[in-house]
């Protein structure tokens, strides 16, 4: 049997998706207030969120969770409008939640005193909207039937049959059924013809299904929400009986006396016939009926599935073992004379590629995961800082790696940070230079080839490369005569402990800024870029491979030793005779009819040995700009699936990881952009990059 602690764990995961899901909508919902189907969003989250949370044994989090209900109960039924201050406790509510998933034996000083104001908060708008009710006024709810001048109540029967293993999963089915009573009035029927002779009881399972009758003002949604976890788990089938209290009806309650020990279908049919000759209200005949059935192998239609990442991380690591063992057989079939083991290895080829493509695709996540982070991190912070910003996204559906999307998350937070505080200016600032009050900062997302392109950008002050140089020369980073362009003067932005705010607040001036950015980008294999126009804006831009664990690539020897480029970024190959290269001035080859810059890896990489009488010339792709590595030979094309080189080599850049080869030997696979950037020593070549 499971323990709490794996139940819990669960829970924390759905919760902290609602919690999720209920900040994004209230985010929303502050640009619609009168949105019913966002009010809905917002009460259904928080009454999963209490329910769960008194199931899993978080209390203060079901009770804190209960106030914030019966708020917008209030706001669903008309009495409490959804103003900016109910936003601004609702959302301070939501870091509350966070903080009350985290199972503590006690909890930190300071987030009980936080629980108490918030809770003091919240009262205060159940009192205010009690107080400004008119008098005499009833309120209506969206049941409400309009000739009887109040909220209708309504009369459910409630089918509920566990199956015999729901107790496994850590669930009471009697906290269900008390939770039907805090609905409304019940009459609960116990069936217990299914519990077996003592000598086959088995105190795990569960015998015992029920029949509950309930008279509530509430609505079909709210009676499905209590079983919300334990759907697959049962079988649950609600019956709307009349549209009046029928557990006021004595005539009603004796006919249900008498279905107290009877099992019969028929005794339910005629009940449900007893109720409709009692009360000829019933606009909604069909009944709905939620039937889950897992344990008796029944078919069941689910689009998607929970998995734990340890899970999806395994996955690629064996995915990441079978690539390099098939590579293995490739070159054992290959230098074998088994004209029978040719279309068995090209059969596992063919396999081990479709299953590395299907495992990627599972562990890929959308950019808009984050967004919900970002839109909050903007509407706090230039309330903050009294600037009027508006936030917008585009191509948020682009997925990355997962442990991409883990290590990008705070480089991108702390670039909209700095859009906000550096560059939109304030609104009377704004006015001034004749821009619209309101800034905008808009996050860009799109596949390049192989890559993902992040762009952030904002019309604010932009950055002033003057300011720049004037902090780089007082910080001692350059001389006054350094003849630096715009472009370099901005990159002197990535250096460590470069800030040019003028005073240390809580959000700049530190020295902790862009290097931190480049630092954590990098060590993803990434590469951040700054464009700036004084007076109109900035653009930072983020440039990520899709994926960290496996690419496709291409080997290639330069003098006795194995590379891999990867595949994405190569354009063409050429042969090219060694007395060619050797007579290049200013490392510049004529190929194809065209004029190449070009490095001489060999030499750059200060290998000796005699070079063969003819080398292969690898075209790739760097910043619109095509560009050739020098090698010996061109080997083919190969899968490598990247491993980390290890801390004593944490600090060169250019090699990207190691890969494994068929017959066990290392291949370094190289990163072309580090190569370029690094080797740029030429003045011509950096003539034509730039």
């Amino acid at each position: 049997m499971r323990s709490m602690e794996n139940f819990q764990g669960g829970f924390i995961e759905e919760a902290t998706d609602n919690i999720n899901d209920l900040e994004s909508a209230l985010l929303l919902l502050e640009e619609d207030p009168a949105n019913s189907e966002l009010i809905e969003r917002v009460f259904r989250a928080m009454h999963s969120l209490k329910g769960g949370g008194a199931m899993f044994g978080f209390d203060e989090l079901s009770d804190f969770t209960h106030h914030m209900e019966s708020v917008y109960d209030l706001v669903r039924e008309g009495k409490l409008e959804v103003t900016r201050d109910l936003l601004n406790i609702t959302l301070d509510s939501v870091d509350l939640m966070k903080k009350l998933l985290v199972v503590e034996d006690e909890r930190p000083e300071e987030i009980s005193v936080e629980h108490s104001k918030l809770v003091s908060g919240i009262k205060g708008f159940l009192v205010d909207a009690e107080e400004n009710a008119p008098r005499g006024q009833v309120y209506e709810s969206a049941g409400s039937n309009p000739d009887s001048g109040g909220t209708v109540i309504i009369t459910y029967l409630i089918n509920f049959v566990p199956d015999k293993d729901i107790m496994k999963n850590g669930t009471n089915p009697l906290y269900l059924i008390d939770e039907l009573n805090s609905l409304g009035k019940t009459m609960v029927i116990a069936n217990t013809c299914n519990i077996p002779e003592l000598e086959k009881f088995d105190t795990s399972k569960c015998y015992i299904s029920w029949r509950v009758f309930l008279s509530t003002s509430e609505d079909k949604n709210a009676i499905s929400d209590v079983f919300m976890f334990v759907e697959d788990d049962c079988m649950l089938e609600i019956h709307k009986l009349g549209a009046s209290d029928l557990l006021d009806d004595e005539r009603f309650v004796r006919k249900i006396e008498e279905c107290r020990e009877s099992d019969s279908e028929i005794e339910i049919n005629s009940i449900k016939d007893f109720a409709k000759s009692i009360k000829e209200e019933g606009n909604d005949k069909k009944s709905r009926q939620i039937k889950r059935k897992v344990a008796n192998g029944r078919e069941n239609t689910i689009s998607s599935i929970r998995v734990s990442s340890d899970k999806i991380d395994q996955l690629m690591n064996l995915v990441s073992e079978l690539v390099i063992t098939q590579a293995s057989l490739s070159l054992y079939t290959e230098n074998s004379n088994n004209a029978d083991l040719q279309p068995i290895a090209e059969s596992v080829q063919k396999l081990t590629r479709q299953l590395r493509d299907n495992a990627f695709s599972i562990s890929l996540i959308p950019l808009e995961s984050m967004m919900t982070r970002f839109q909050r991190l903007v509407r706090d912070l230039s309330d903050e800082l009294g600037k009027e910003i508006n936030f917008s996204a585009k191509g948020t559906e682009t997925e990355l790696d997962k442990t991409i999307i883990e290590s990008l998350t705070d480089p991108l937070l702390h670039i909209i940070r700095n859009a906000i505080d550096h560059g939109i200016e304030s609104p009377d600032e704004r006015k001034n230079k004749g821009k619209p009050a309101n800034g905008e900062i808009v996050l860009k997302a799109f596949y390049s080839g192989a890559n993902v392109i992040i762009e952030v950008s904002d019309d604010g002050a932009g950055i002033d490369p003057e300011k720049i140089r004037k902090k780089a020369i007082e910080r001692q980073l350059i001389t006054p005569d350094s003849a630096l362009n715009d472009k370099e003067l901005v990159n002197l932005l990535f250096l460590p402990g470069f800030s040019t705010a003028e005073s240390v607040t809580d959000l700049s001036g530190r020295g902790v800024g862009m290097d931190v950015v480049k630092r954590k980008i990098s060590s993803i294999r990434g590469e951040v870029d700054i464009e700036s126009s004084p007076g109109k804006g900035t653009v930072v831009t983020v440039k990520l491979p899709l994926t960290l664990s496996i690419i496709d690539g291409l080997l290639v020897k330069i003098a006795g030793s194995q590379y891999v480029i990867p595949l994405s970024v190569v354009d063409k190959i050429f042969a090219v005779e060694h007395e060619t290269i050797a007579r290049a001035s200013n490392n510049l080859v004529v190929l194809d009819g065209e004029q190449l810059p070009f490095y001489y890896l060999r030499e750059e990489f200060g290998l000796d040995g005699k070079p063969p009488a003819r080398e292969e010339m690898v075209v790739v792709e760097y910043e619109n700009v095509r560009i050739g590595l020098a090698t010996d030979s061109v080997v083919g094309e190969h899968q490598a699936v990247l491993k980390p080189l290890g801390k004593f080599y944490r600090e060169q850049e250019i090699v990207s990881g190691g890969t494994i080869l068929g017959d066990g030997s290392i291949a370094l696979v190289l990163d072309t952009n580090k190569i370029i950037n690094q080797f740029s020593n030429n003045n011509k070549i950096k003539e034509v990059i730039s």
